[in-house]
């Protein structure tokens, strides 16, 4: 084994031990990726100067954990996935009375504000709860506060326009100076807590659970532990959607599920796996 890879296993064991976070099963190269991004903006030369710093400076960790985690998210982001959402999801969940939503690895919220414009315009949101949870705090707390670059604001627009959008998308936030508040009201029927899917358990019983572009960061067994995990967390008909590198096809709980568009990984939870009676990872 290559020292900077034994080193990268004592970094790792550190911040679980230290601080409870398990980054053991993500895929090598892309933790790989993210340490030496570490290394390089905190001007050390070896991964396991890094440890002192994860054990002992709080500051250089809470930046050094919002690295690790992936925050690549946008308003409306991949159109073509709101707007099946919009035609093919939406209608079957109108016949529900309540309809509890989980938005998995929510990042910085954006996809979530998303989530609470479609509902509106639905006009289902008032029987909604989105729960919107990721484990960084740091990322939770800016998708709390729905304040955004107002940079971006023309990439959002065209976004939701393509996704169908029934309004014009700038009453849905105010302007100041170089940010965009987004109204406070989208925020009613959302909740934000911190749930990290490496160690935390089942959440619920969701009629959708929305995680995309979360499980191409895992290596094949995590990948496998989270769908158990939300395979428990969905109830029969709920929607699963993935992202568009991600599929059910190899996952072992694949044949409880039908898919609602397969290019857009949308998938619908047909079965139970009461049959087996544990845990099929």
């Amino acid at each position: 084994m290559e020292n900077e890879d034994i080193e990268i296993k004592l970094v790792l064991k550190a911040i679980q031990l230290k601080h409870g976070y398990d980054f053991s099963n993500y895929a090598t190269a892309s933790m790989k990726r993210r340490l030496k991004k570490n290394l390089e903006e905190a001007g050390l030369k070896t991964m396991s100067e890094m440890i002192p710093l994860i054990i002992y400076d709080k500051e250089f960790f809470n930046l050094f954990l919002h690295n690790l985690s992936v925050n690549v998210t946008e308003m409306f982001r991949d159109p073509p996935f709101f707007l099946s959402i919009r035609r093919q999801v939406i209608p079957y969940l109108k016949t529900y009375p309540f309809i509890k939503i989980w938005a998995a690895g929510s990042s910085t919220g954006e996809e979530v504000y998303s989530l609470a414009i479609l509902l509106k315009e639905e006009g289902i949101s008032e029987k909604c709860i989105i729960y919107a949870t990721d484990f960084n705090e740091n990322v939770l707390e800016i998708a709390r506060k729905g304040i955004y670059p107002a940079q971006d604001i023309r990439k959002h627009t065209t976004n939701y326009q393509q996704a169908g959008g029934k309004e014009s998308f700038v009453s849905y936030y105010h302007a100041d100076y170089n940010s965009v508040i987004f109204d406070n009201s989208l925020k009613n029927n959302i909740v934000f807590a911190n749930h990290n899917l490496v160690t935390d358990g089942v959440f619920g019983e969701m009629n959708i659970i929305i995680c995309r572009n979360v499980l191409i960061y895992f290596n094949k067994k995590l990948q496998d532990q989270v769908l158990y995990l939300f395979n428990e967390s969905l109830r029969i008909n709920g929607f699963l959607c993935l992202g568009s590198r991600e599929t059910l096809d190899f996952s072992p709980n694949a044949s409880l599920y039908i898919p609602v568009n397969k290019n857009l990984k949308i998938y619908q939870k047909k079965k139970s796996n009461l049959s087996t009676g544990s845990r099929s990872i």
